[in-house]
């Protein structure tokens, strides 16, 4: 939710049950959906998108900060014909289809483990989850609910990488994916939750890299990283001029020297159980001019590689280039123009069908589990001490 100076204690928290009325396939009523949690996602994408999408109403906005609630309520626009509550506890599902839930990461899978539990179903922004446990707990929050649990994955809902899939299927079979998603400036809210490793999580690799995970995932399909190692670092998260320019909370902080204590630069190395490799690199900050978003998918018949700017920052790259690469000729695919955000209204104009597809229960815990087990061992790899060189003594240095 909005940023706090301490963690909120969700301790006892609760949803009443009721017999819940997910819309059922062909279904034109509008889902009725709240949104749990007002800070800036709540705020910026999905509450706007939301509130003018002809398949939803917005029944309820909750946030425990009355500052947060307080704002909204300033906004005649946004807050038009909407509950605002201060206690996600007060969704039923007799009066709610969907909770989309944008709260700092710590309390992403309690929250909406606690809906899930209460038969609400819940779309849960990226990270879905903190650690292998917490994808145990949303597992079996759904399946004592009976709700569905719905996964934030918006860049695979963007044009271009769209296109990309269809291209990468002309490529022959699969034998390297190289991911890539590195800011000039985009330290989130320096001195904020984000950067705050007992809030977050995590640095870039939880942030950026969940999103390139999720993009590769429909490429890699079934297969289980075999062999995992990373490396992280934290060369500008004291710097100011690194903070992102569309999210300003925290900056303060930067000159009382409270910097943070996550990593603003991740890399590693996958190999698969199949001999496919992935190279990942996630960057908040770096000596770039452009923020820019690099995927390569190379192949036993060619290679298809995406040059974009992923997300929201007005440092990017103009537009986006698709190439494919065969036999030592270069050429670029059209790729359709799209609005910066697009990928999210386009999400959104799938979950009605996802809510009502029993198919889909399940199936974000499953991918979300490969995610995090992934980043945990890269976590994990970067955080082991380096080994000692070959014929190094095993005594003490003077």
């Amino acid at each position: 939710m909005s940023v706090r100076t301490e963690a909120p204690s969700t301790e006892g928290f609760s949803v009443a049950k009721a017999a819940a009325h997910p819309p059922v396939a062909g279904d034109t009523a509008p889902v009725r959906v709240a949104i749990v949690g007002l800070g800036w996602a709540g705020r910026s994408i999905w509450l706007p998108r939301l509130n003018t999408h002809p398949r939803f109403t917005v029944a309820a906005a909750v946030d425990i900060d009355p500052q947060a609630r307080a704002a909204l309520a300033m906004d005649p626009a946004g807050a038009a014909g909407i509950r605002v509550l201060d206690d996600p506890s007060l969704l039923r599902p007799d009066e709610i289809d969907l909770a989309v839930v944008a709260v700092p990461n710590h309390l992403h899978s309690r929250i909406a483990g606690a809906l899930l539990a209460g038969g609400v179903s819940v779309f849960l922004e990226k990270p879905v989850c903190l650690s292998s446990a917490e994808a145990a707990e949303l597992a079996a929050a759904e399946q004592e609910g009976g709700a569905v649990l719905l996964a934030g994955s918006a860049a695979r809902h963007r044009a271009d990488v769209r296109a990309l899939y269809d291209l990468s299927a002309h490529c022959g079979p699969l034998r390297h994916v190289s991911l890539g998603w590195v800011r000039a400036r985009g330290i989130p809210d320096a001195g904020g939750w984000f950067t705050d490793a007992r809030r977050s999580g995590g640095g870039a690799l939880l942030d950026l890299g969940w999103h390139l995970l999720d993009v590769a995932a429909p490429l890699l399909g079934s297969a289980v990283f075999e062999q995992v190692v990373g490396t992280v670092s934290a060369d500008f998260l004291g710097d100011g001029a690194h903070g992102a320019a569309w999210r300003t909370v925290g900056r303060d902080q930067l000159a009382a020297g409270r910097f943070g204590d996550v990593e603003d630069t991740a890399r590693g190395f996958l190999i698969t159980d199949s001999g496919v490799s992935v190279s990942l690199q996630a960057c908040w900050a770096s000596h770039e001019a452009l923020d820019s978003t690099v995927i390569k998918v190379e192949g036993g018949a060619g290679t298809a590689q995406l040059t974009c700017t992923f997300g929201f920052s007005s440092n990017r790259r103009d537009g986006s280039v698709l190439t494919h690469v065969r036999d030592g000729e270069t050429a670029e695919v059209p790729v359709a123009a799209e609005p910066v955000g697009a990928e999210y209204l386009r999400q959104i104009d799938e979950l009605p069908a996802l809510l009502a597809d029993p198919g889909s229960r399940g199936r974000a815990v499953a991918e979300a589990l490969r995610a995090v087990h992934a980043i945990e061992r890269l976590y994990d790899s970067a955080r082991r001490p380096p080994a000692a060189p070959a014929g190094a003594g095993s005594g003490n240095p003077r």
